[in-house]
């Protein structure tokens, strides 16, 4: 009755009252709701119209909105998930590419190219790999050649090789069994099913850091050996490998690191001016016309220079045209920009959240309290496997033991989402320290405070 009571308050106040309550007095997520909302407020005009849509008839709301008229003529290409017909400031690294998997094309089932992709977040490495597989699959099928491509995101299956294969048989095999096989049987009957359709397939292993971080060596040695058990038959499977960070090769053993480095691409950050032609193209496709300037797409590009993060800049100027949208501008101006930077910090992007599970959450949630509580760098990996358990039994869940929270950390660093260093001077005994190197604590404590749900 006392919590119910509370949001009577706070809502009544937030709402009604020309002052918010003090956050000292709510709880970290009311008190999220109401920056969230007062910023709202700020945007779209002051309180009457909030008080308005407060008290709007149930379906009033949504039948307003979609009759509104729109700046965008079509979001698919402010998509992450859209591909672009040509990839700018990309071309040098397709041509090189597709000359690796030439001898896949001029003489089928001789070769097996390996290569190895590397470069931060948002330099173009996905949609890289795509356009490639995209165009040499359509390349092959007019040359009447049985070649298909196929792109796996490692992060999507946990870094489980035996999970990747799975998938990847149940394209060929749909009532392949769902257990029973290890990861190297599997591997093998994927070579004995490409022979029987005499198919080569090119495998993209994106964020393969999660890969890496889950089975070390072992897989990645498997893949770019399996031929040499299998002399004398032709090749079927050719590989690329992508990573974020090129240190993790250090991780594996130097037979697959000498492999894999012998067909290196690296991809280096965008400039400012690249990211503005790229925004360009896309804004052309996107909006309607006159309803972004130059000036915006510039002022959009030398936000996000700083990372080089393409995708950081295309979702900043999607959101931004949602902001005008919302407020029903006919334009998107600097200001809808800056209120869109203050809501998206990369790490808090759908394509970062998409693949974390529950309790990654919360020791994510537990770690970033106790940094945003410290005001320190790092927190040992004590401290937040302490704030994880707090954090689990505030959700009513049940606490994972050590080894799995570990796991956890590592399936976080590998992300990039968490930073991991081993501890200095100043600690009592060896241990992992832990950071947050892509957002401020404070935060990501509110957007996973925001996204999880308690249990009643």
């Amino acid at each position: 009755m006392l919590s119910f009571l509370l949001r009577k308050v706070v809502w009544s106040r937030l709402f009604f009252c020309p002052a918010p309550l003090p956050e000292s007095l709510l709880s970290p997520l009311s008190a999220h709701l109401i920056r969230s909302t007062v910023q709202f407020r700020s945007l779209h005009g002051g309180s009457n119209q909030v008080q308005k849509n407060s008290l709007a008839a149930p379906g009033e709301i949504v039948r307003e909105a979609l009759s509104k008229p729109t700046i965008f003529k079509n979001e698919e290409p402010l998509s992450l998930e859209w591909l672009p017909p040509r990839l700018p400031h990309r071309e040098t690294q397709l041509r090189f590419l597709t000359e690796l998997f030439r001898s896949v094309i001029d003489k089928p089932g001789t070769t097996s190219p390996k290569v190895l992709i590397t470069g931060e977040i948002g330099t173009g490495k996905t949609v890289l790999t795509q356009r490639f597989g995209m165009d040499i699959q359509r390349t092959a099928r007019t040359l009447k050649q049985n070649l298909q491509y196929i792109h796996v995101n490692c992060r999507e299956f946990r870094g489980s090789l035996f999970m990747i294969l799975k998938q990847v048989l149940q394209k060929f095999t749909p009532q392949f069994p769902q257990r029973g096989f290890s990861s190297e049987e599997l591997l093998h009957i994927l070579l004995d099913q490409l022979e029987t359709k005499n198919l080569h397939i090119i495998l993209t292993l994106d964020e393969a850091d999660v890969l890496i971080a889950a089975e070390g060596s072992t897989s990645l040695y498997n893949l770019t050996r399996i031929q040499e058990e299998r002399p004398g038959r032709p090749i079927r499977l050719s590989l690329i490998v992508v990573l974020r960070e090129i240190e993790k090769l250090q991780d594996l053993d130097r037979s697959t690191q000498s492999t894999l480095q012998r067909n290196l691409i690296r991809l280096d950050r965008y400039s400012a001016s690249q990211l503005e032609s790229i925004l360009r193209e896309r804004v052309e496709l996107a909006f309607k016309e006159g309803t972004i300037s130059e000036q915006v797409v510039d002022f959009v590009a030398d936000m996000a220079a700083p990372a080089g993060d393409a995708r950081y800049a295309i979702e900043l100027v999607w959101r931004a045209g949602k902001y005008a949208d919302t407020e029903g501008s006919r334009e998107v101006r600097a200001e809808h920009v800056r209120a869109a930077a203050q809501s998206v910090y990369p790490v808090m992007r759908t394509d970062y959240a998409q693949h974390l599970n529950l309790h990654e959450k919360l020791l994510l949630l537990g770690l970033a309290r106790t940094l945003e509580r410290t005001q320190e760098t790092y927190a040992s990996m004590g401290e937040s496997e302490i704030a994880y358990k707090m954090a689990c039994e505030e959700y009513k869940e049940q606490f994972r033991a050590h080894t799995q929270v570990w796991k956890y950390v590592q399936n976080l660093s590998a992300t990039g989402i968490v930073s991991t260093q081993p501890s200095t001077a100043g600690f009592r005994g060896k241990t992992t320290l832990l950071g947050l190197p892509t957002a401020p604590a404070s935060a990501i404590r509110r957007w996973l405070e925001s996204s999880l749900v308690r249990r009643p």
